[in-house]
């Protein structure tokens, strides 16, 4: 059981790039079913001791609908990014719990043992933050999708140092196969006591979520990474990456 964890799913965003402009992106039909959906059924499993949180944003009341009263629904005004979806949940789980884990409504591949593995090393190494870190051969075909996420910097005993955004790296750091979807466990007395720290100095004036990768970098923090499965780091921004991800979805069943 993985007692004191909170589970935050982001699943704010309207689905632009999905063909469905109305609709939000977490309810985009995926073999008829709710994309956000096949993530939740995996979360069933881990016998959760709170309820999973799920900020909500665009179309707030019709996730809300298609999902049901078992979550604790936490409101997003504006997009400002995951940093801000983050931010918003403060007020409701500040205190709540001793481990927060964020994970992503349009990432329908993740898996119930990911997510305690995840959690395990979490607590096990004591750390501040831990990573989910996804390592691929190159950025050929459906890894492509990977090709614009943040590389993981090492030190040549393999100590992580950083991770650098694509839009920063170099042209031999983008060569690094080695790259970071974002799928976060933080110690919450940190989260939430840095949370409100991040700023939106950046070309989309959003708050980024991996800026506090960053912070804890320059405060010495432990951070600790698990290697996962790639296909479970893959998102269905776009049609195409959605045809990606059913044909992954489609070959485990």
């Amino acid at each position: 059981m993985l007692e004191d964890v909170q589970i935050l799913v982001l699943a704010g965003g309207l689905g632009t790039r999905m063909n469905g402009p109305d609709l939000p992106k977490v309810l985009t039909p995926l073999n008829g079913q709710p994309l956000i959906s096949y993530l939740l059924t995996e979360l069933e499993k881990l016998d959760l001791t709170l309820p999973p949180a799920i900020v909500v944003g665009a179309g707030a009341n019709l996730v809300k609908d298609a999902l049901g009263s078992q979550y604790l629904y936490i409101h997003q005004e504006e997009q400002r990014g995951t940093g801000h979806a983050v931010a918003c949940a403060k007020k409701a789980l500040e205190g709540k719990a001793n481990t927060i884990v964020v994970l992503y409504g349009d990432h329908p591949l993740v898996t119930a043992e990911m997510v305690h593995s995840l959690a395990k090393k979490h607590k096990q190494s004591q750390a501040t933050m831990t990573l989910g870190i996804v390592s691929v051969p190159d950025f050929k075909d459906w890894r492509s999708a990977f090709y614009s996420f943040g590389r993981v910097v090492r030190s040549p005993d393999g100590k992580l140092q950083g991770i650098i955004e694509l839009k920063d790296a170099t042209e031999n750091q983008k060569l690094i196969t080695e790259v970071n979807p974002s799928y976060f466990c933080f110690d919450a007395e940190w989260l939430w006591s840095k949370i409100d720290s991040l700023s939106s100095s950046n070309a989309q004036n959003e708050y980024y979520l991996t800026d506090l990768l960053k912070m804890s970098f320059e405060q010495n923090q432990p951070i600790s990474t698990i290697e996962i499965d790639p296909p479970e780091g893959l998102g269905a921004n776009t049609p195409q990456e959605l045809k990606n991800v059913e044909q992954f979805m489609n070959s485990r069943s």
